[in-house]
């Protein structure tokens, strides 16, 4: 399998969001995409680095995140330096995101350089497919495609959206691409099951491969107004009129989704398409998630921390973070969750994992 770097290919790496599924561990002011939530030694955005430099180098990478996070992400990515790292403002959604990355990329690069999209804060389990699908997503992105990479459904999630696959792309070195016949938003549990039933559906993991000049096209189109802001901004950025400019046209920006602004409209006229692949992909969306991903001691129990201050009996797909300072101990409750930290302590169950963001709704500021 080719190692080398991709000539011409840069990723942008979107780190935002506060992970509320998984509070009290993510909060805002440290979200998920800064923590070790695997066990591996490495944090969720120091684990995207790892598998995107193989196929950048290190000054291929941008990440793009908000002002408050900018000094943690210095820390955990030291190889990133400052022509690495945007800071926005305040978050204004994927588009505004990935759009001043591709503004800016092409300022720098030029119109044909080709970007690569993918979330600070997934797990994937199997690199070598990874690189190999987005080898074949740069392929079918320099031939004009704004190009996804659609991640094989093992089961009907309500969790995803999904894309339903076309017939084949026909780019020579792309050759398991194909068109988007169209995104689905998240379905109920019958429609999911459906959709696996017919072969033609991949969840849609948020990975989008295309180039600036390409985007940047369908943006003016689509979304003039945030595409006359953007470029203003990315004009200004590496000049000394950067905050000025900032102040100005961010706060204006049009705050929405890549798959809404672009991704949709451009499916829909046929230009988009699909690297399926499978990557052993998570979205570390919830505990229930998470816990999929936890080494399982013999009691049954997923555990992150300090496993001697555990103990299980009859609690079988119980996860339990603990914080060191207590025992946690679990006696007949199977698929609880147990989370403790010094300010909080969650305790519910796999089950109600998706529900968590109606107890966050309800916390004080300071508990967020």
């Amino acid at each position: 399998m080719t190692t080398s770097p991709v000539p011409g290919f840069h990723a942008v790496v979107p780190a935002g969001g506060a992970g509320t599924r998984l509070w009290p561990l993510s909060r805002r002011a440290h979200p998920k995409f800064l923590l070790d939530l695997t066990g591996s030694g490495r944090t969720l955005l120091q684990a995207t680095w790892d598998r995107l430099v193989p196929l950048t180098g290190e000054g291929g990478v941008l990440v793009v995140t908000g002002e408050a996070h900018a000094d943690a992400v210095r820390e955990q990515l030291p190889a990133l330096g400052e022509q690495g790292l945007v800071t926005e403002p305040s978050g204004r959604d994927s588009m505004a995101a990935i759009g001043l990355a591709a503004a800016l990329l092409r300022e720098r690069h030029g119109p044909d350089v080709v970007l690569g999209s993918f979330a600070a804060d997934h797990v994937v389990r199997r690199p070598d497919d990874f690189h190999a699908a987005v080898r074949e997503a740069v392929a079918a992105a320099r031939a004009g495609y704004v190009v996804t990479v659609g991640v094989r459904a093992d089961h009907p999630s309500t969790a995803f959206g999904y894309i339903e696959e076309g017939g084949p792309l026909d780019v020579a070195a792309a050759p398991t691409a194909r068109h988007v016949a169209r995104f689905v938003e998240k379905p109920d549990a019958e429609t999911a099951a459906g959709y696996l039933a017919t072969g033609r559906y991949r969840w849609n993991a948020g990975m989008f491969v295309v180039r600036a000049e390409v985007l940047l096209t369908h943006l003016e189109r689509l979304q003039p107004a945030l595409h006359a802001g953007l470029l203003a901004i990315a004009r200004a950025w590496d000049t000394p009129d950067r905050a000025a400019v900032l102040a100005r046209e961010w706060p204006r920006l049009t705050r929405i989704a890549i798959d809404h602004a672009v991704a949709e409209p451009v499916a829909a006229d046929g230009g988009v398409a699909v690297v399926p692949a499978e990557l052993g992909w998570d979205d570390v969306g919830d505990w229930r998630s998470l816990a999929r991903l936890l080494p399982v001691g013999a009691d049954g129990v997923a555990g992150l921390g300090a496993e001697n201050r555990t103990l299980a009996l009859g609690s079988e797909g119980a996860v339990v973070v603990p914080d060191g300072a207590r025992l946690v101990a679990l006696l007949g409750v199977p698929g609880a969750v147990v989370v403790d930290t010094p300010d909080a302590l969650l305790v519910t169950t796999t089950e109600h994992a998706q529900r968590l963001k109606d107890v966050v709704d309800r916390l004080p500021d300071e508990l967020r």
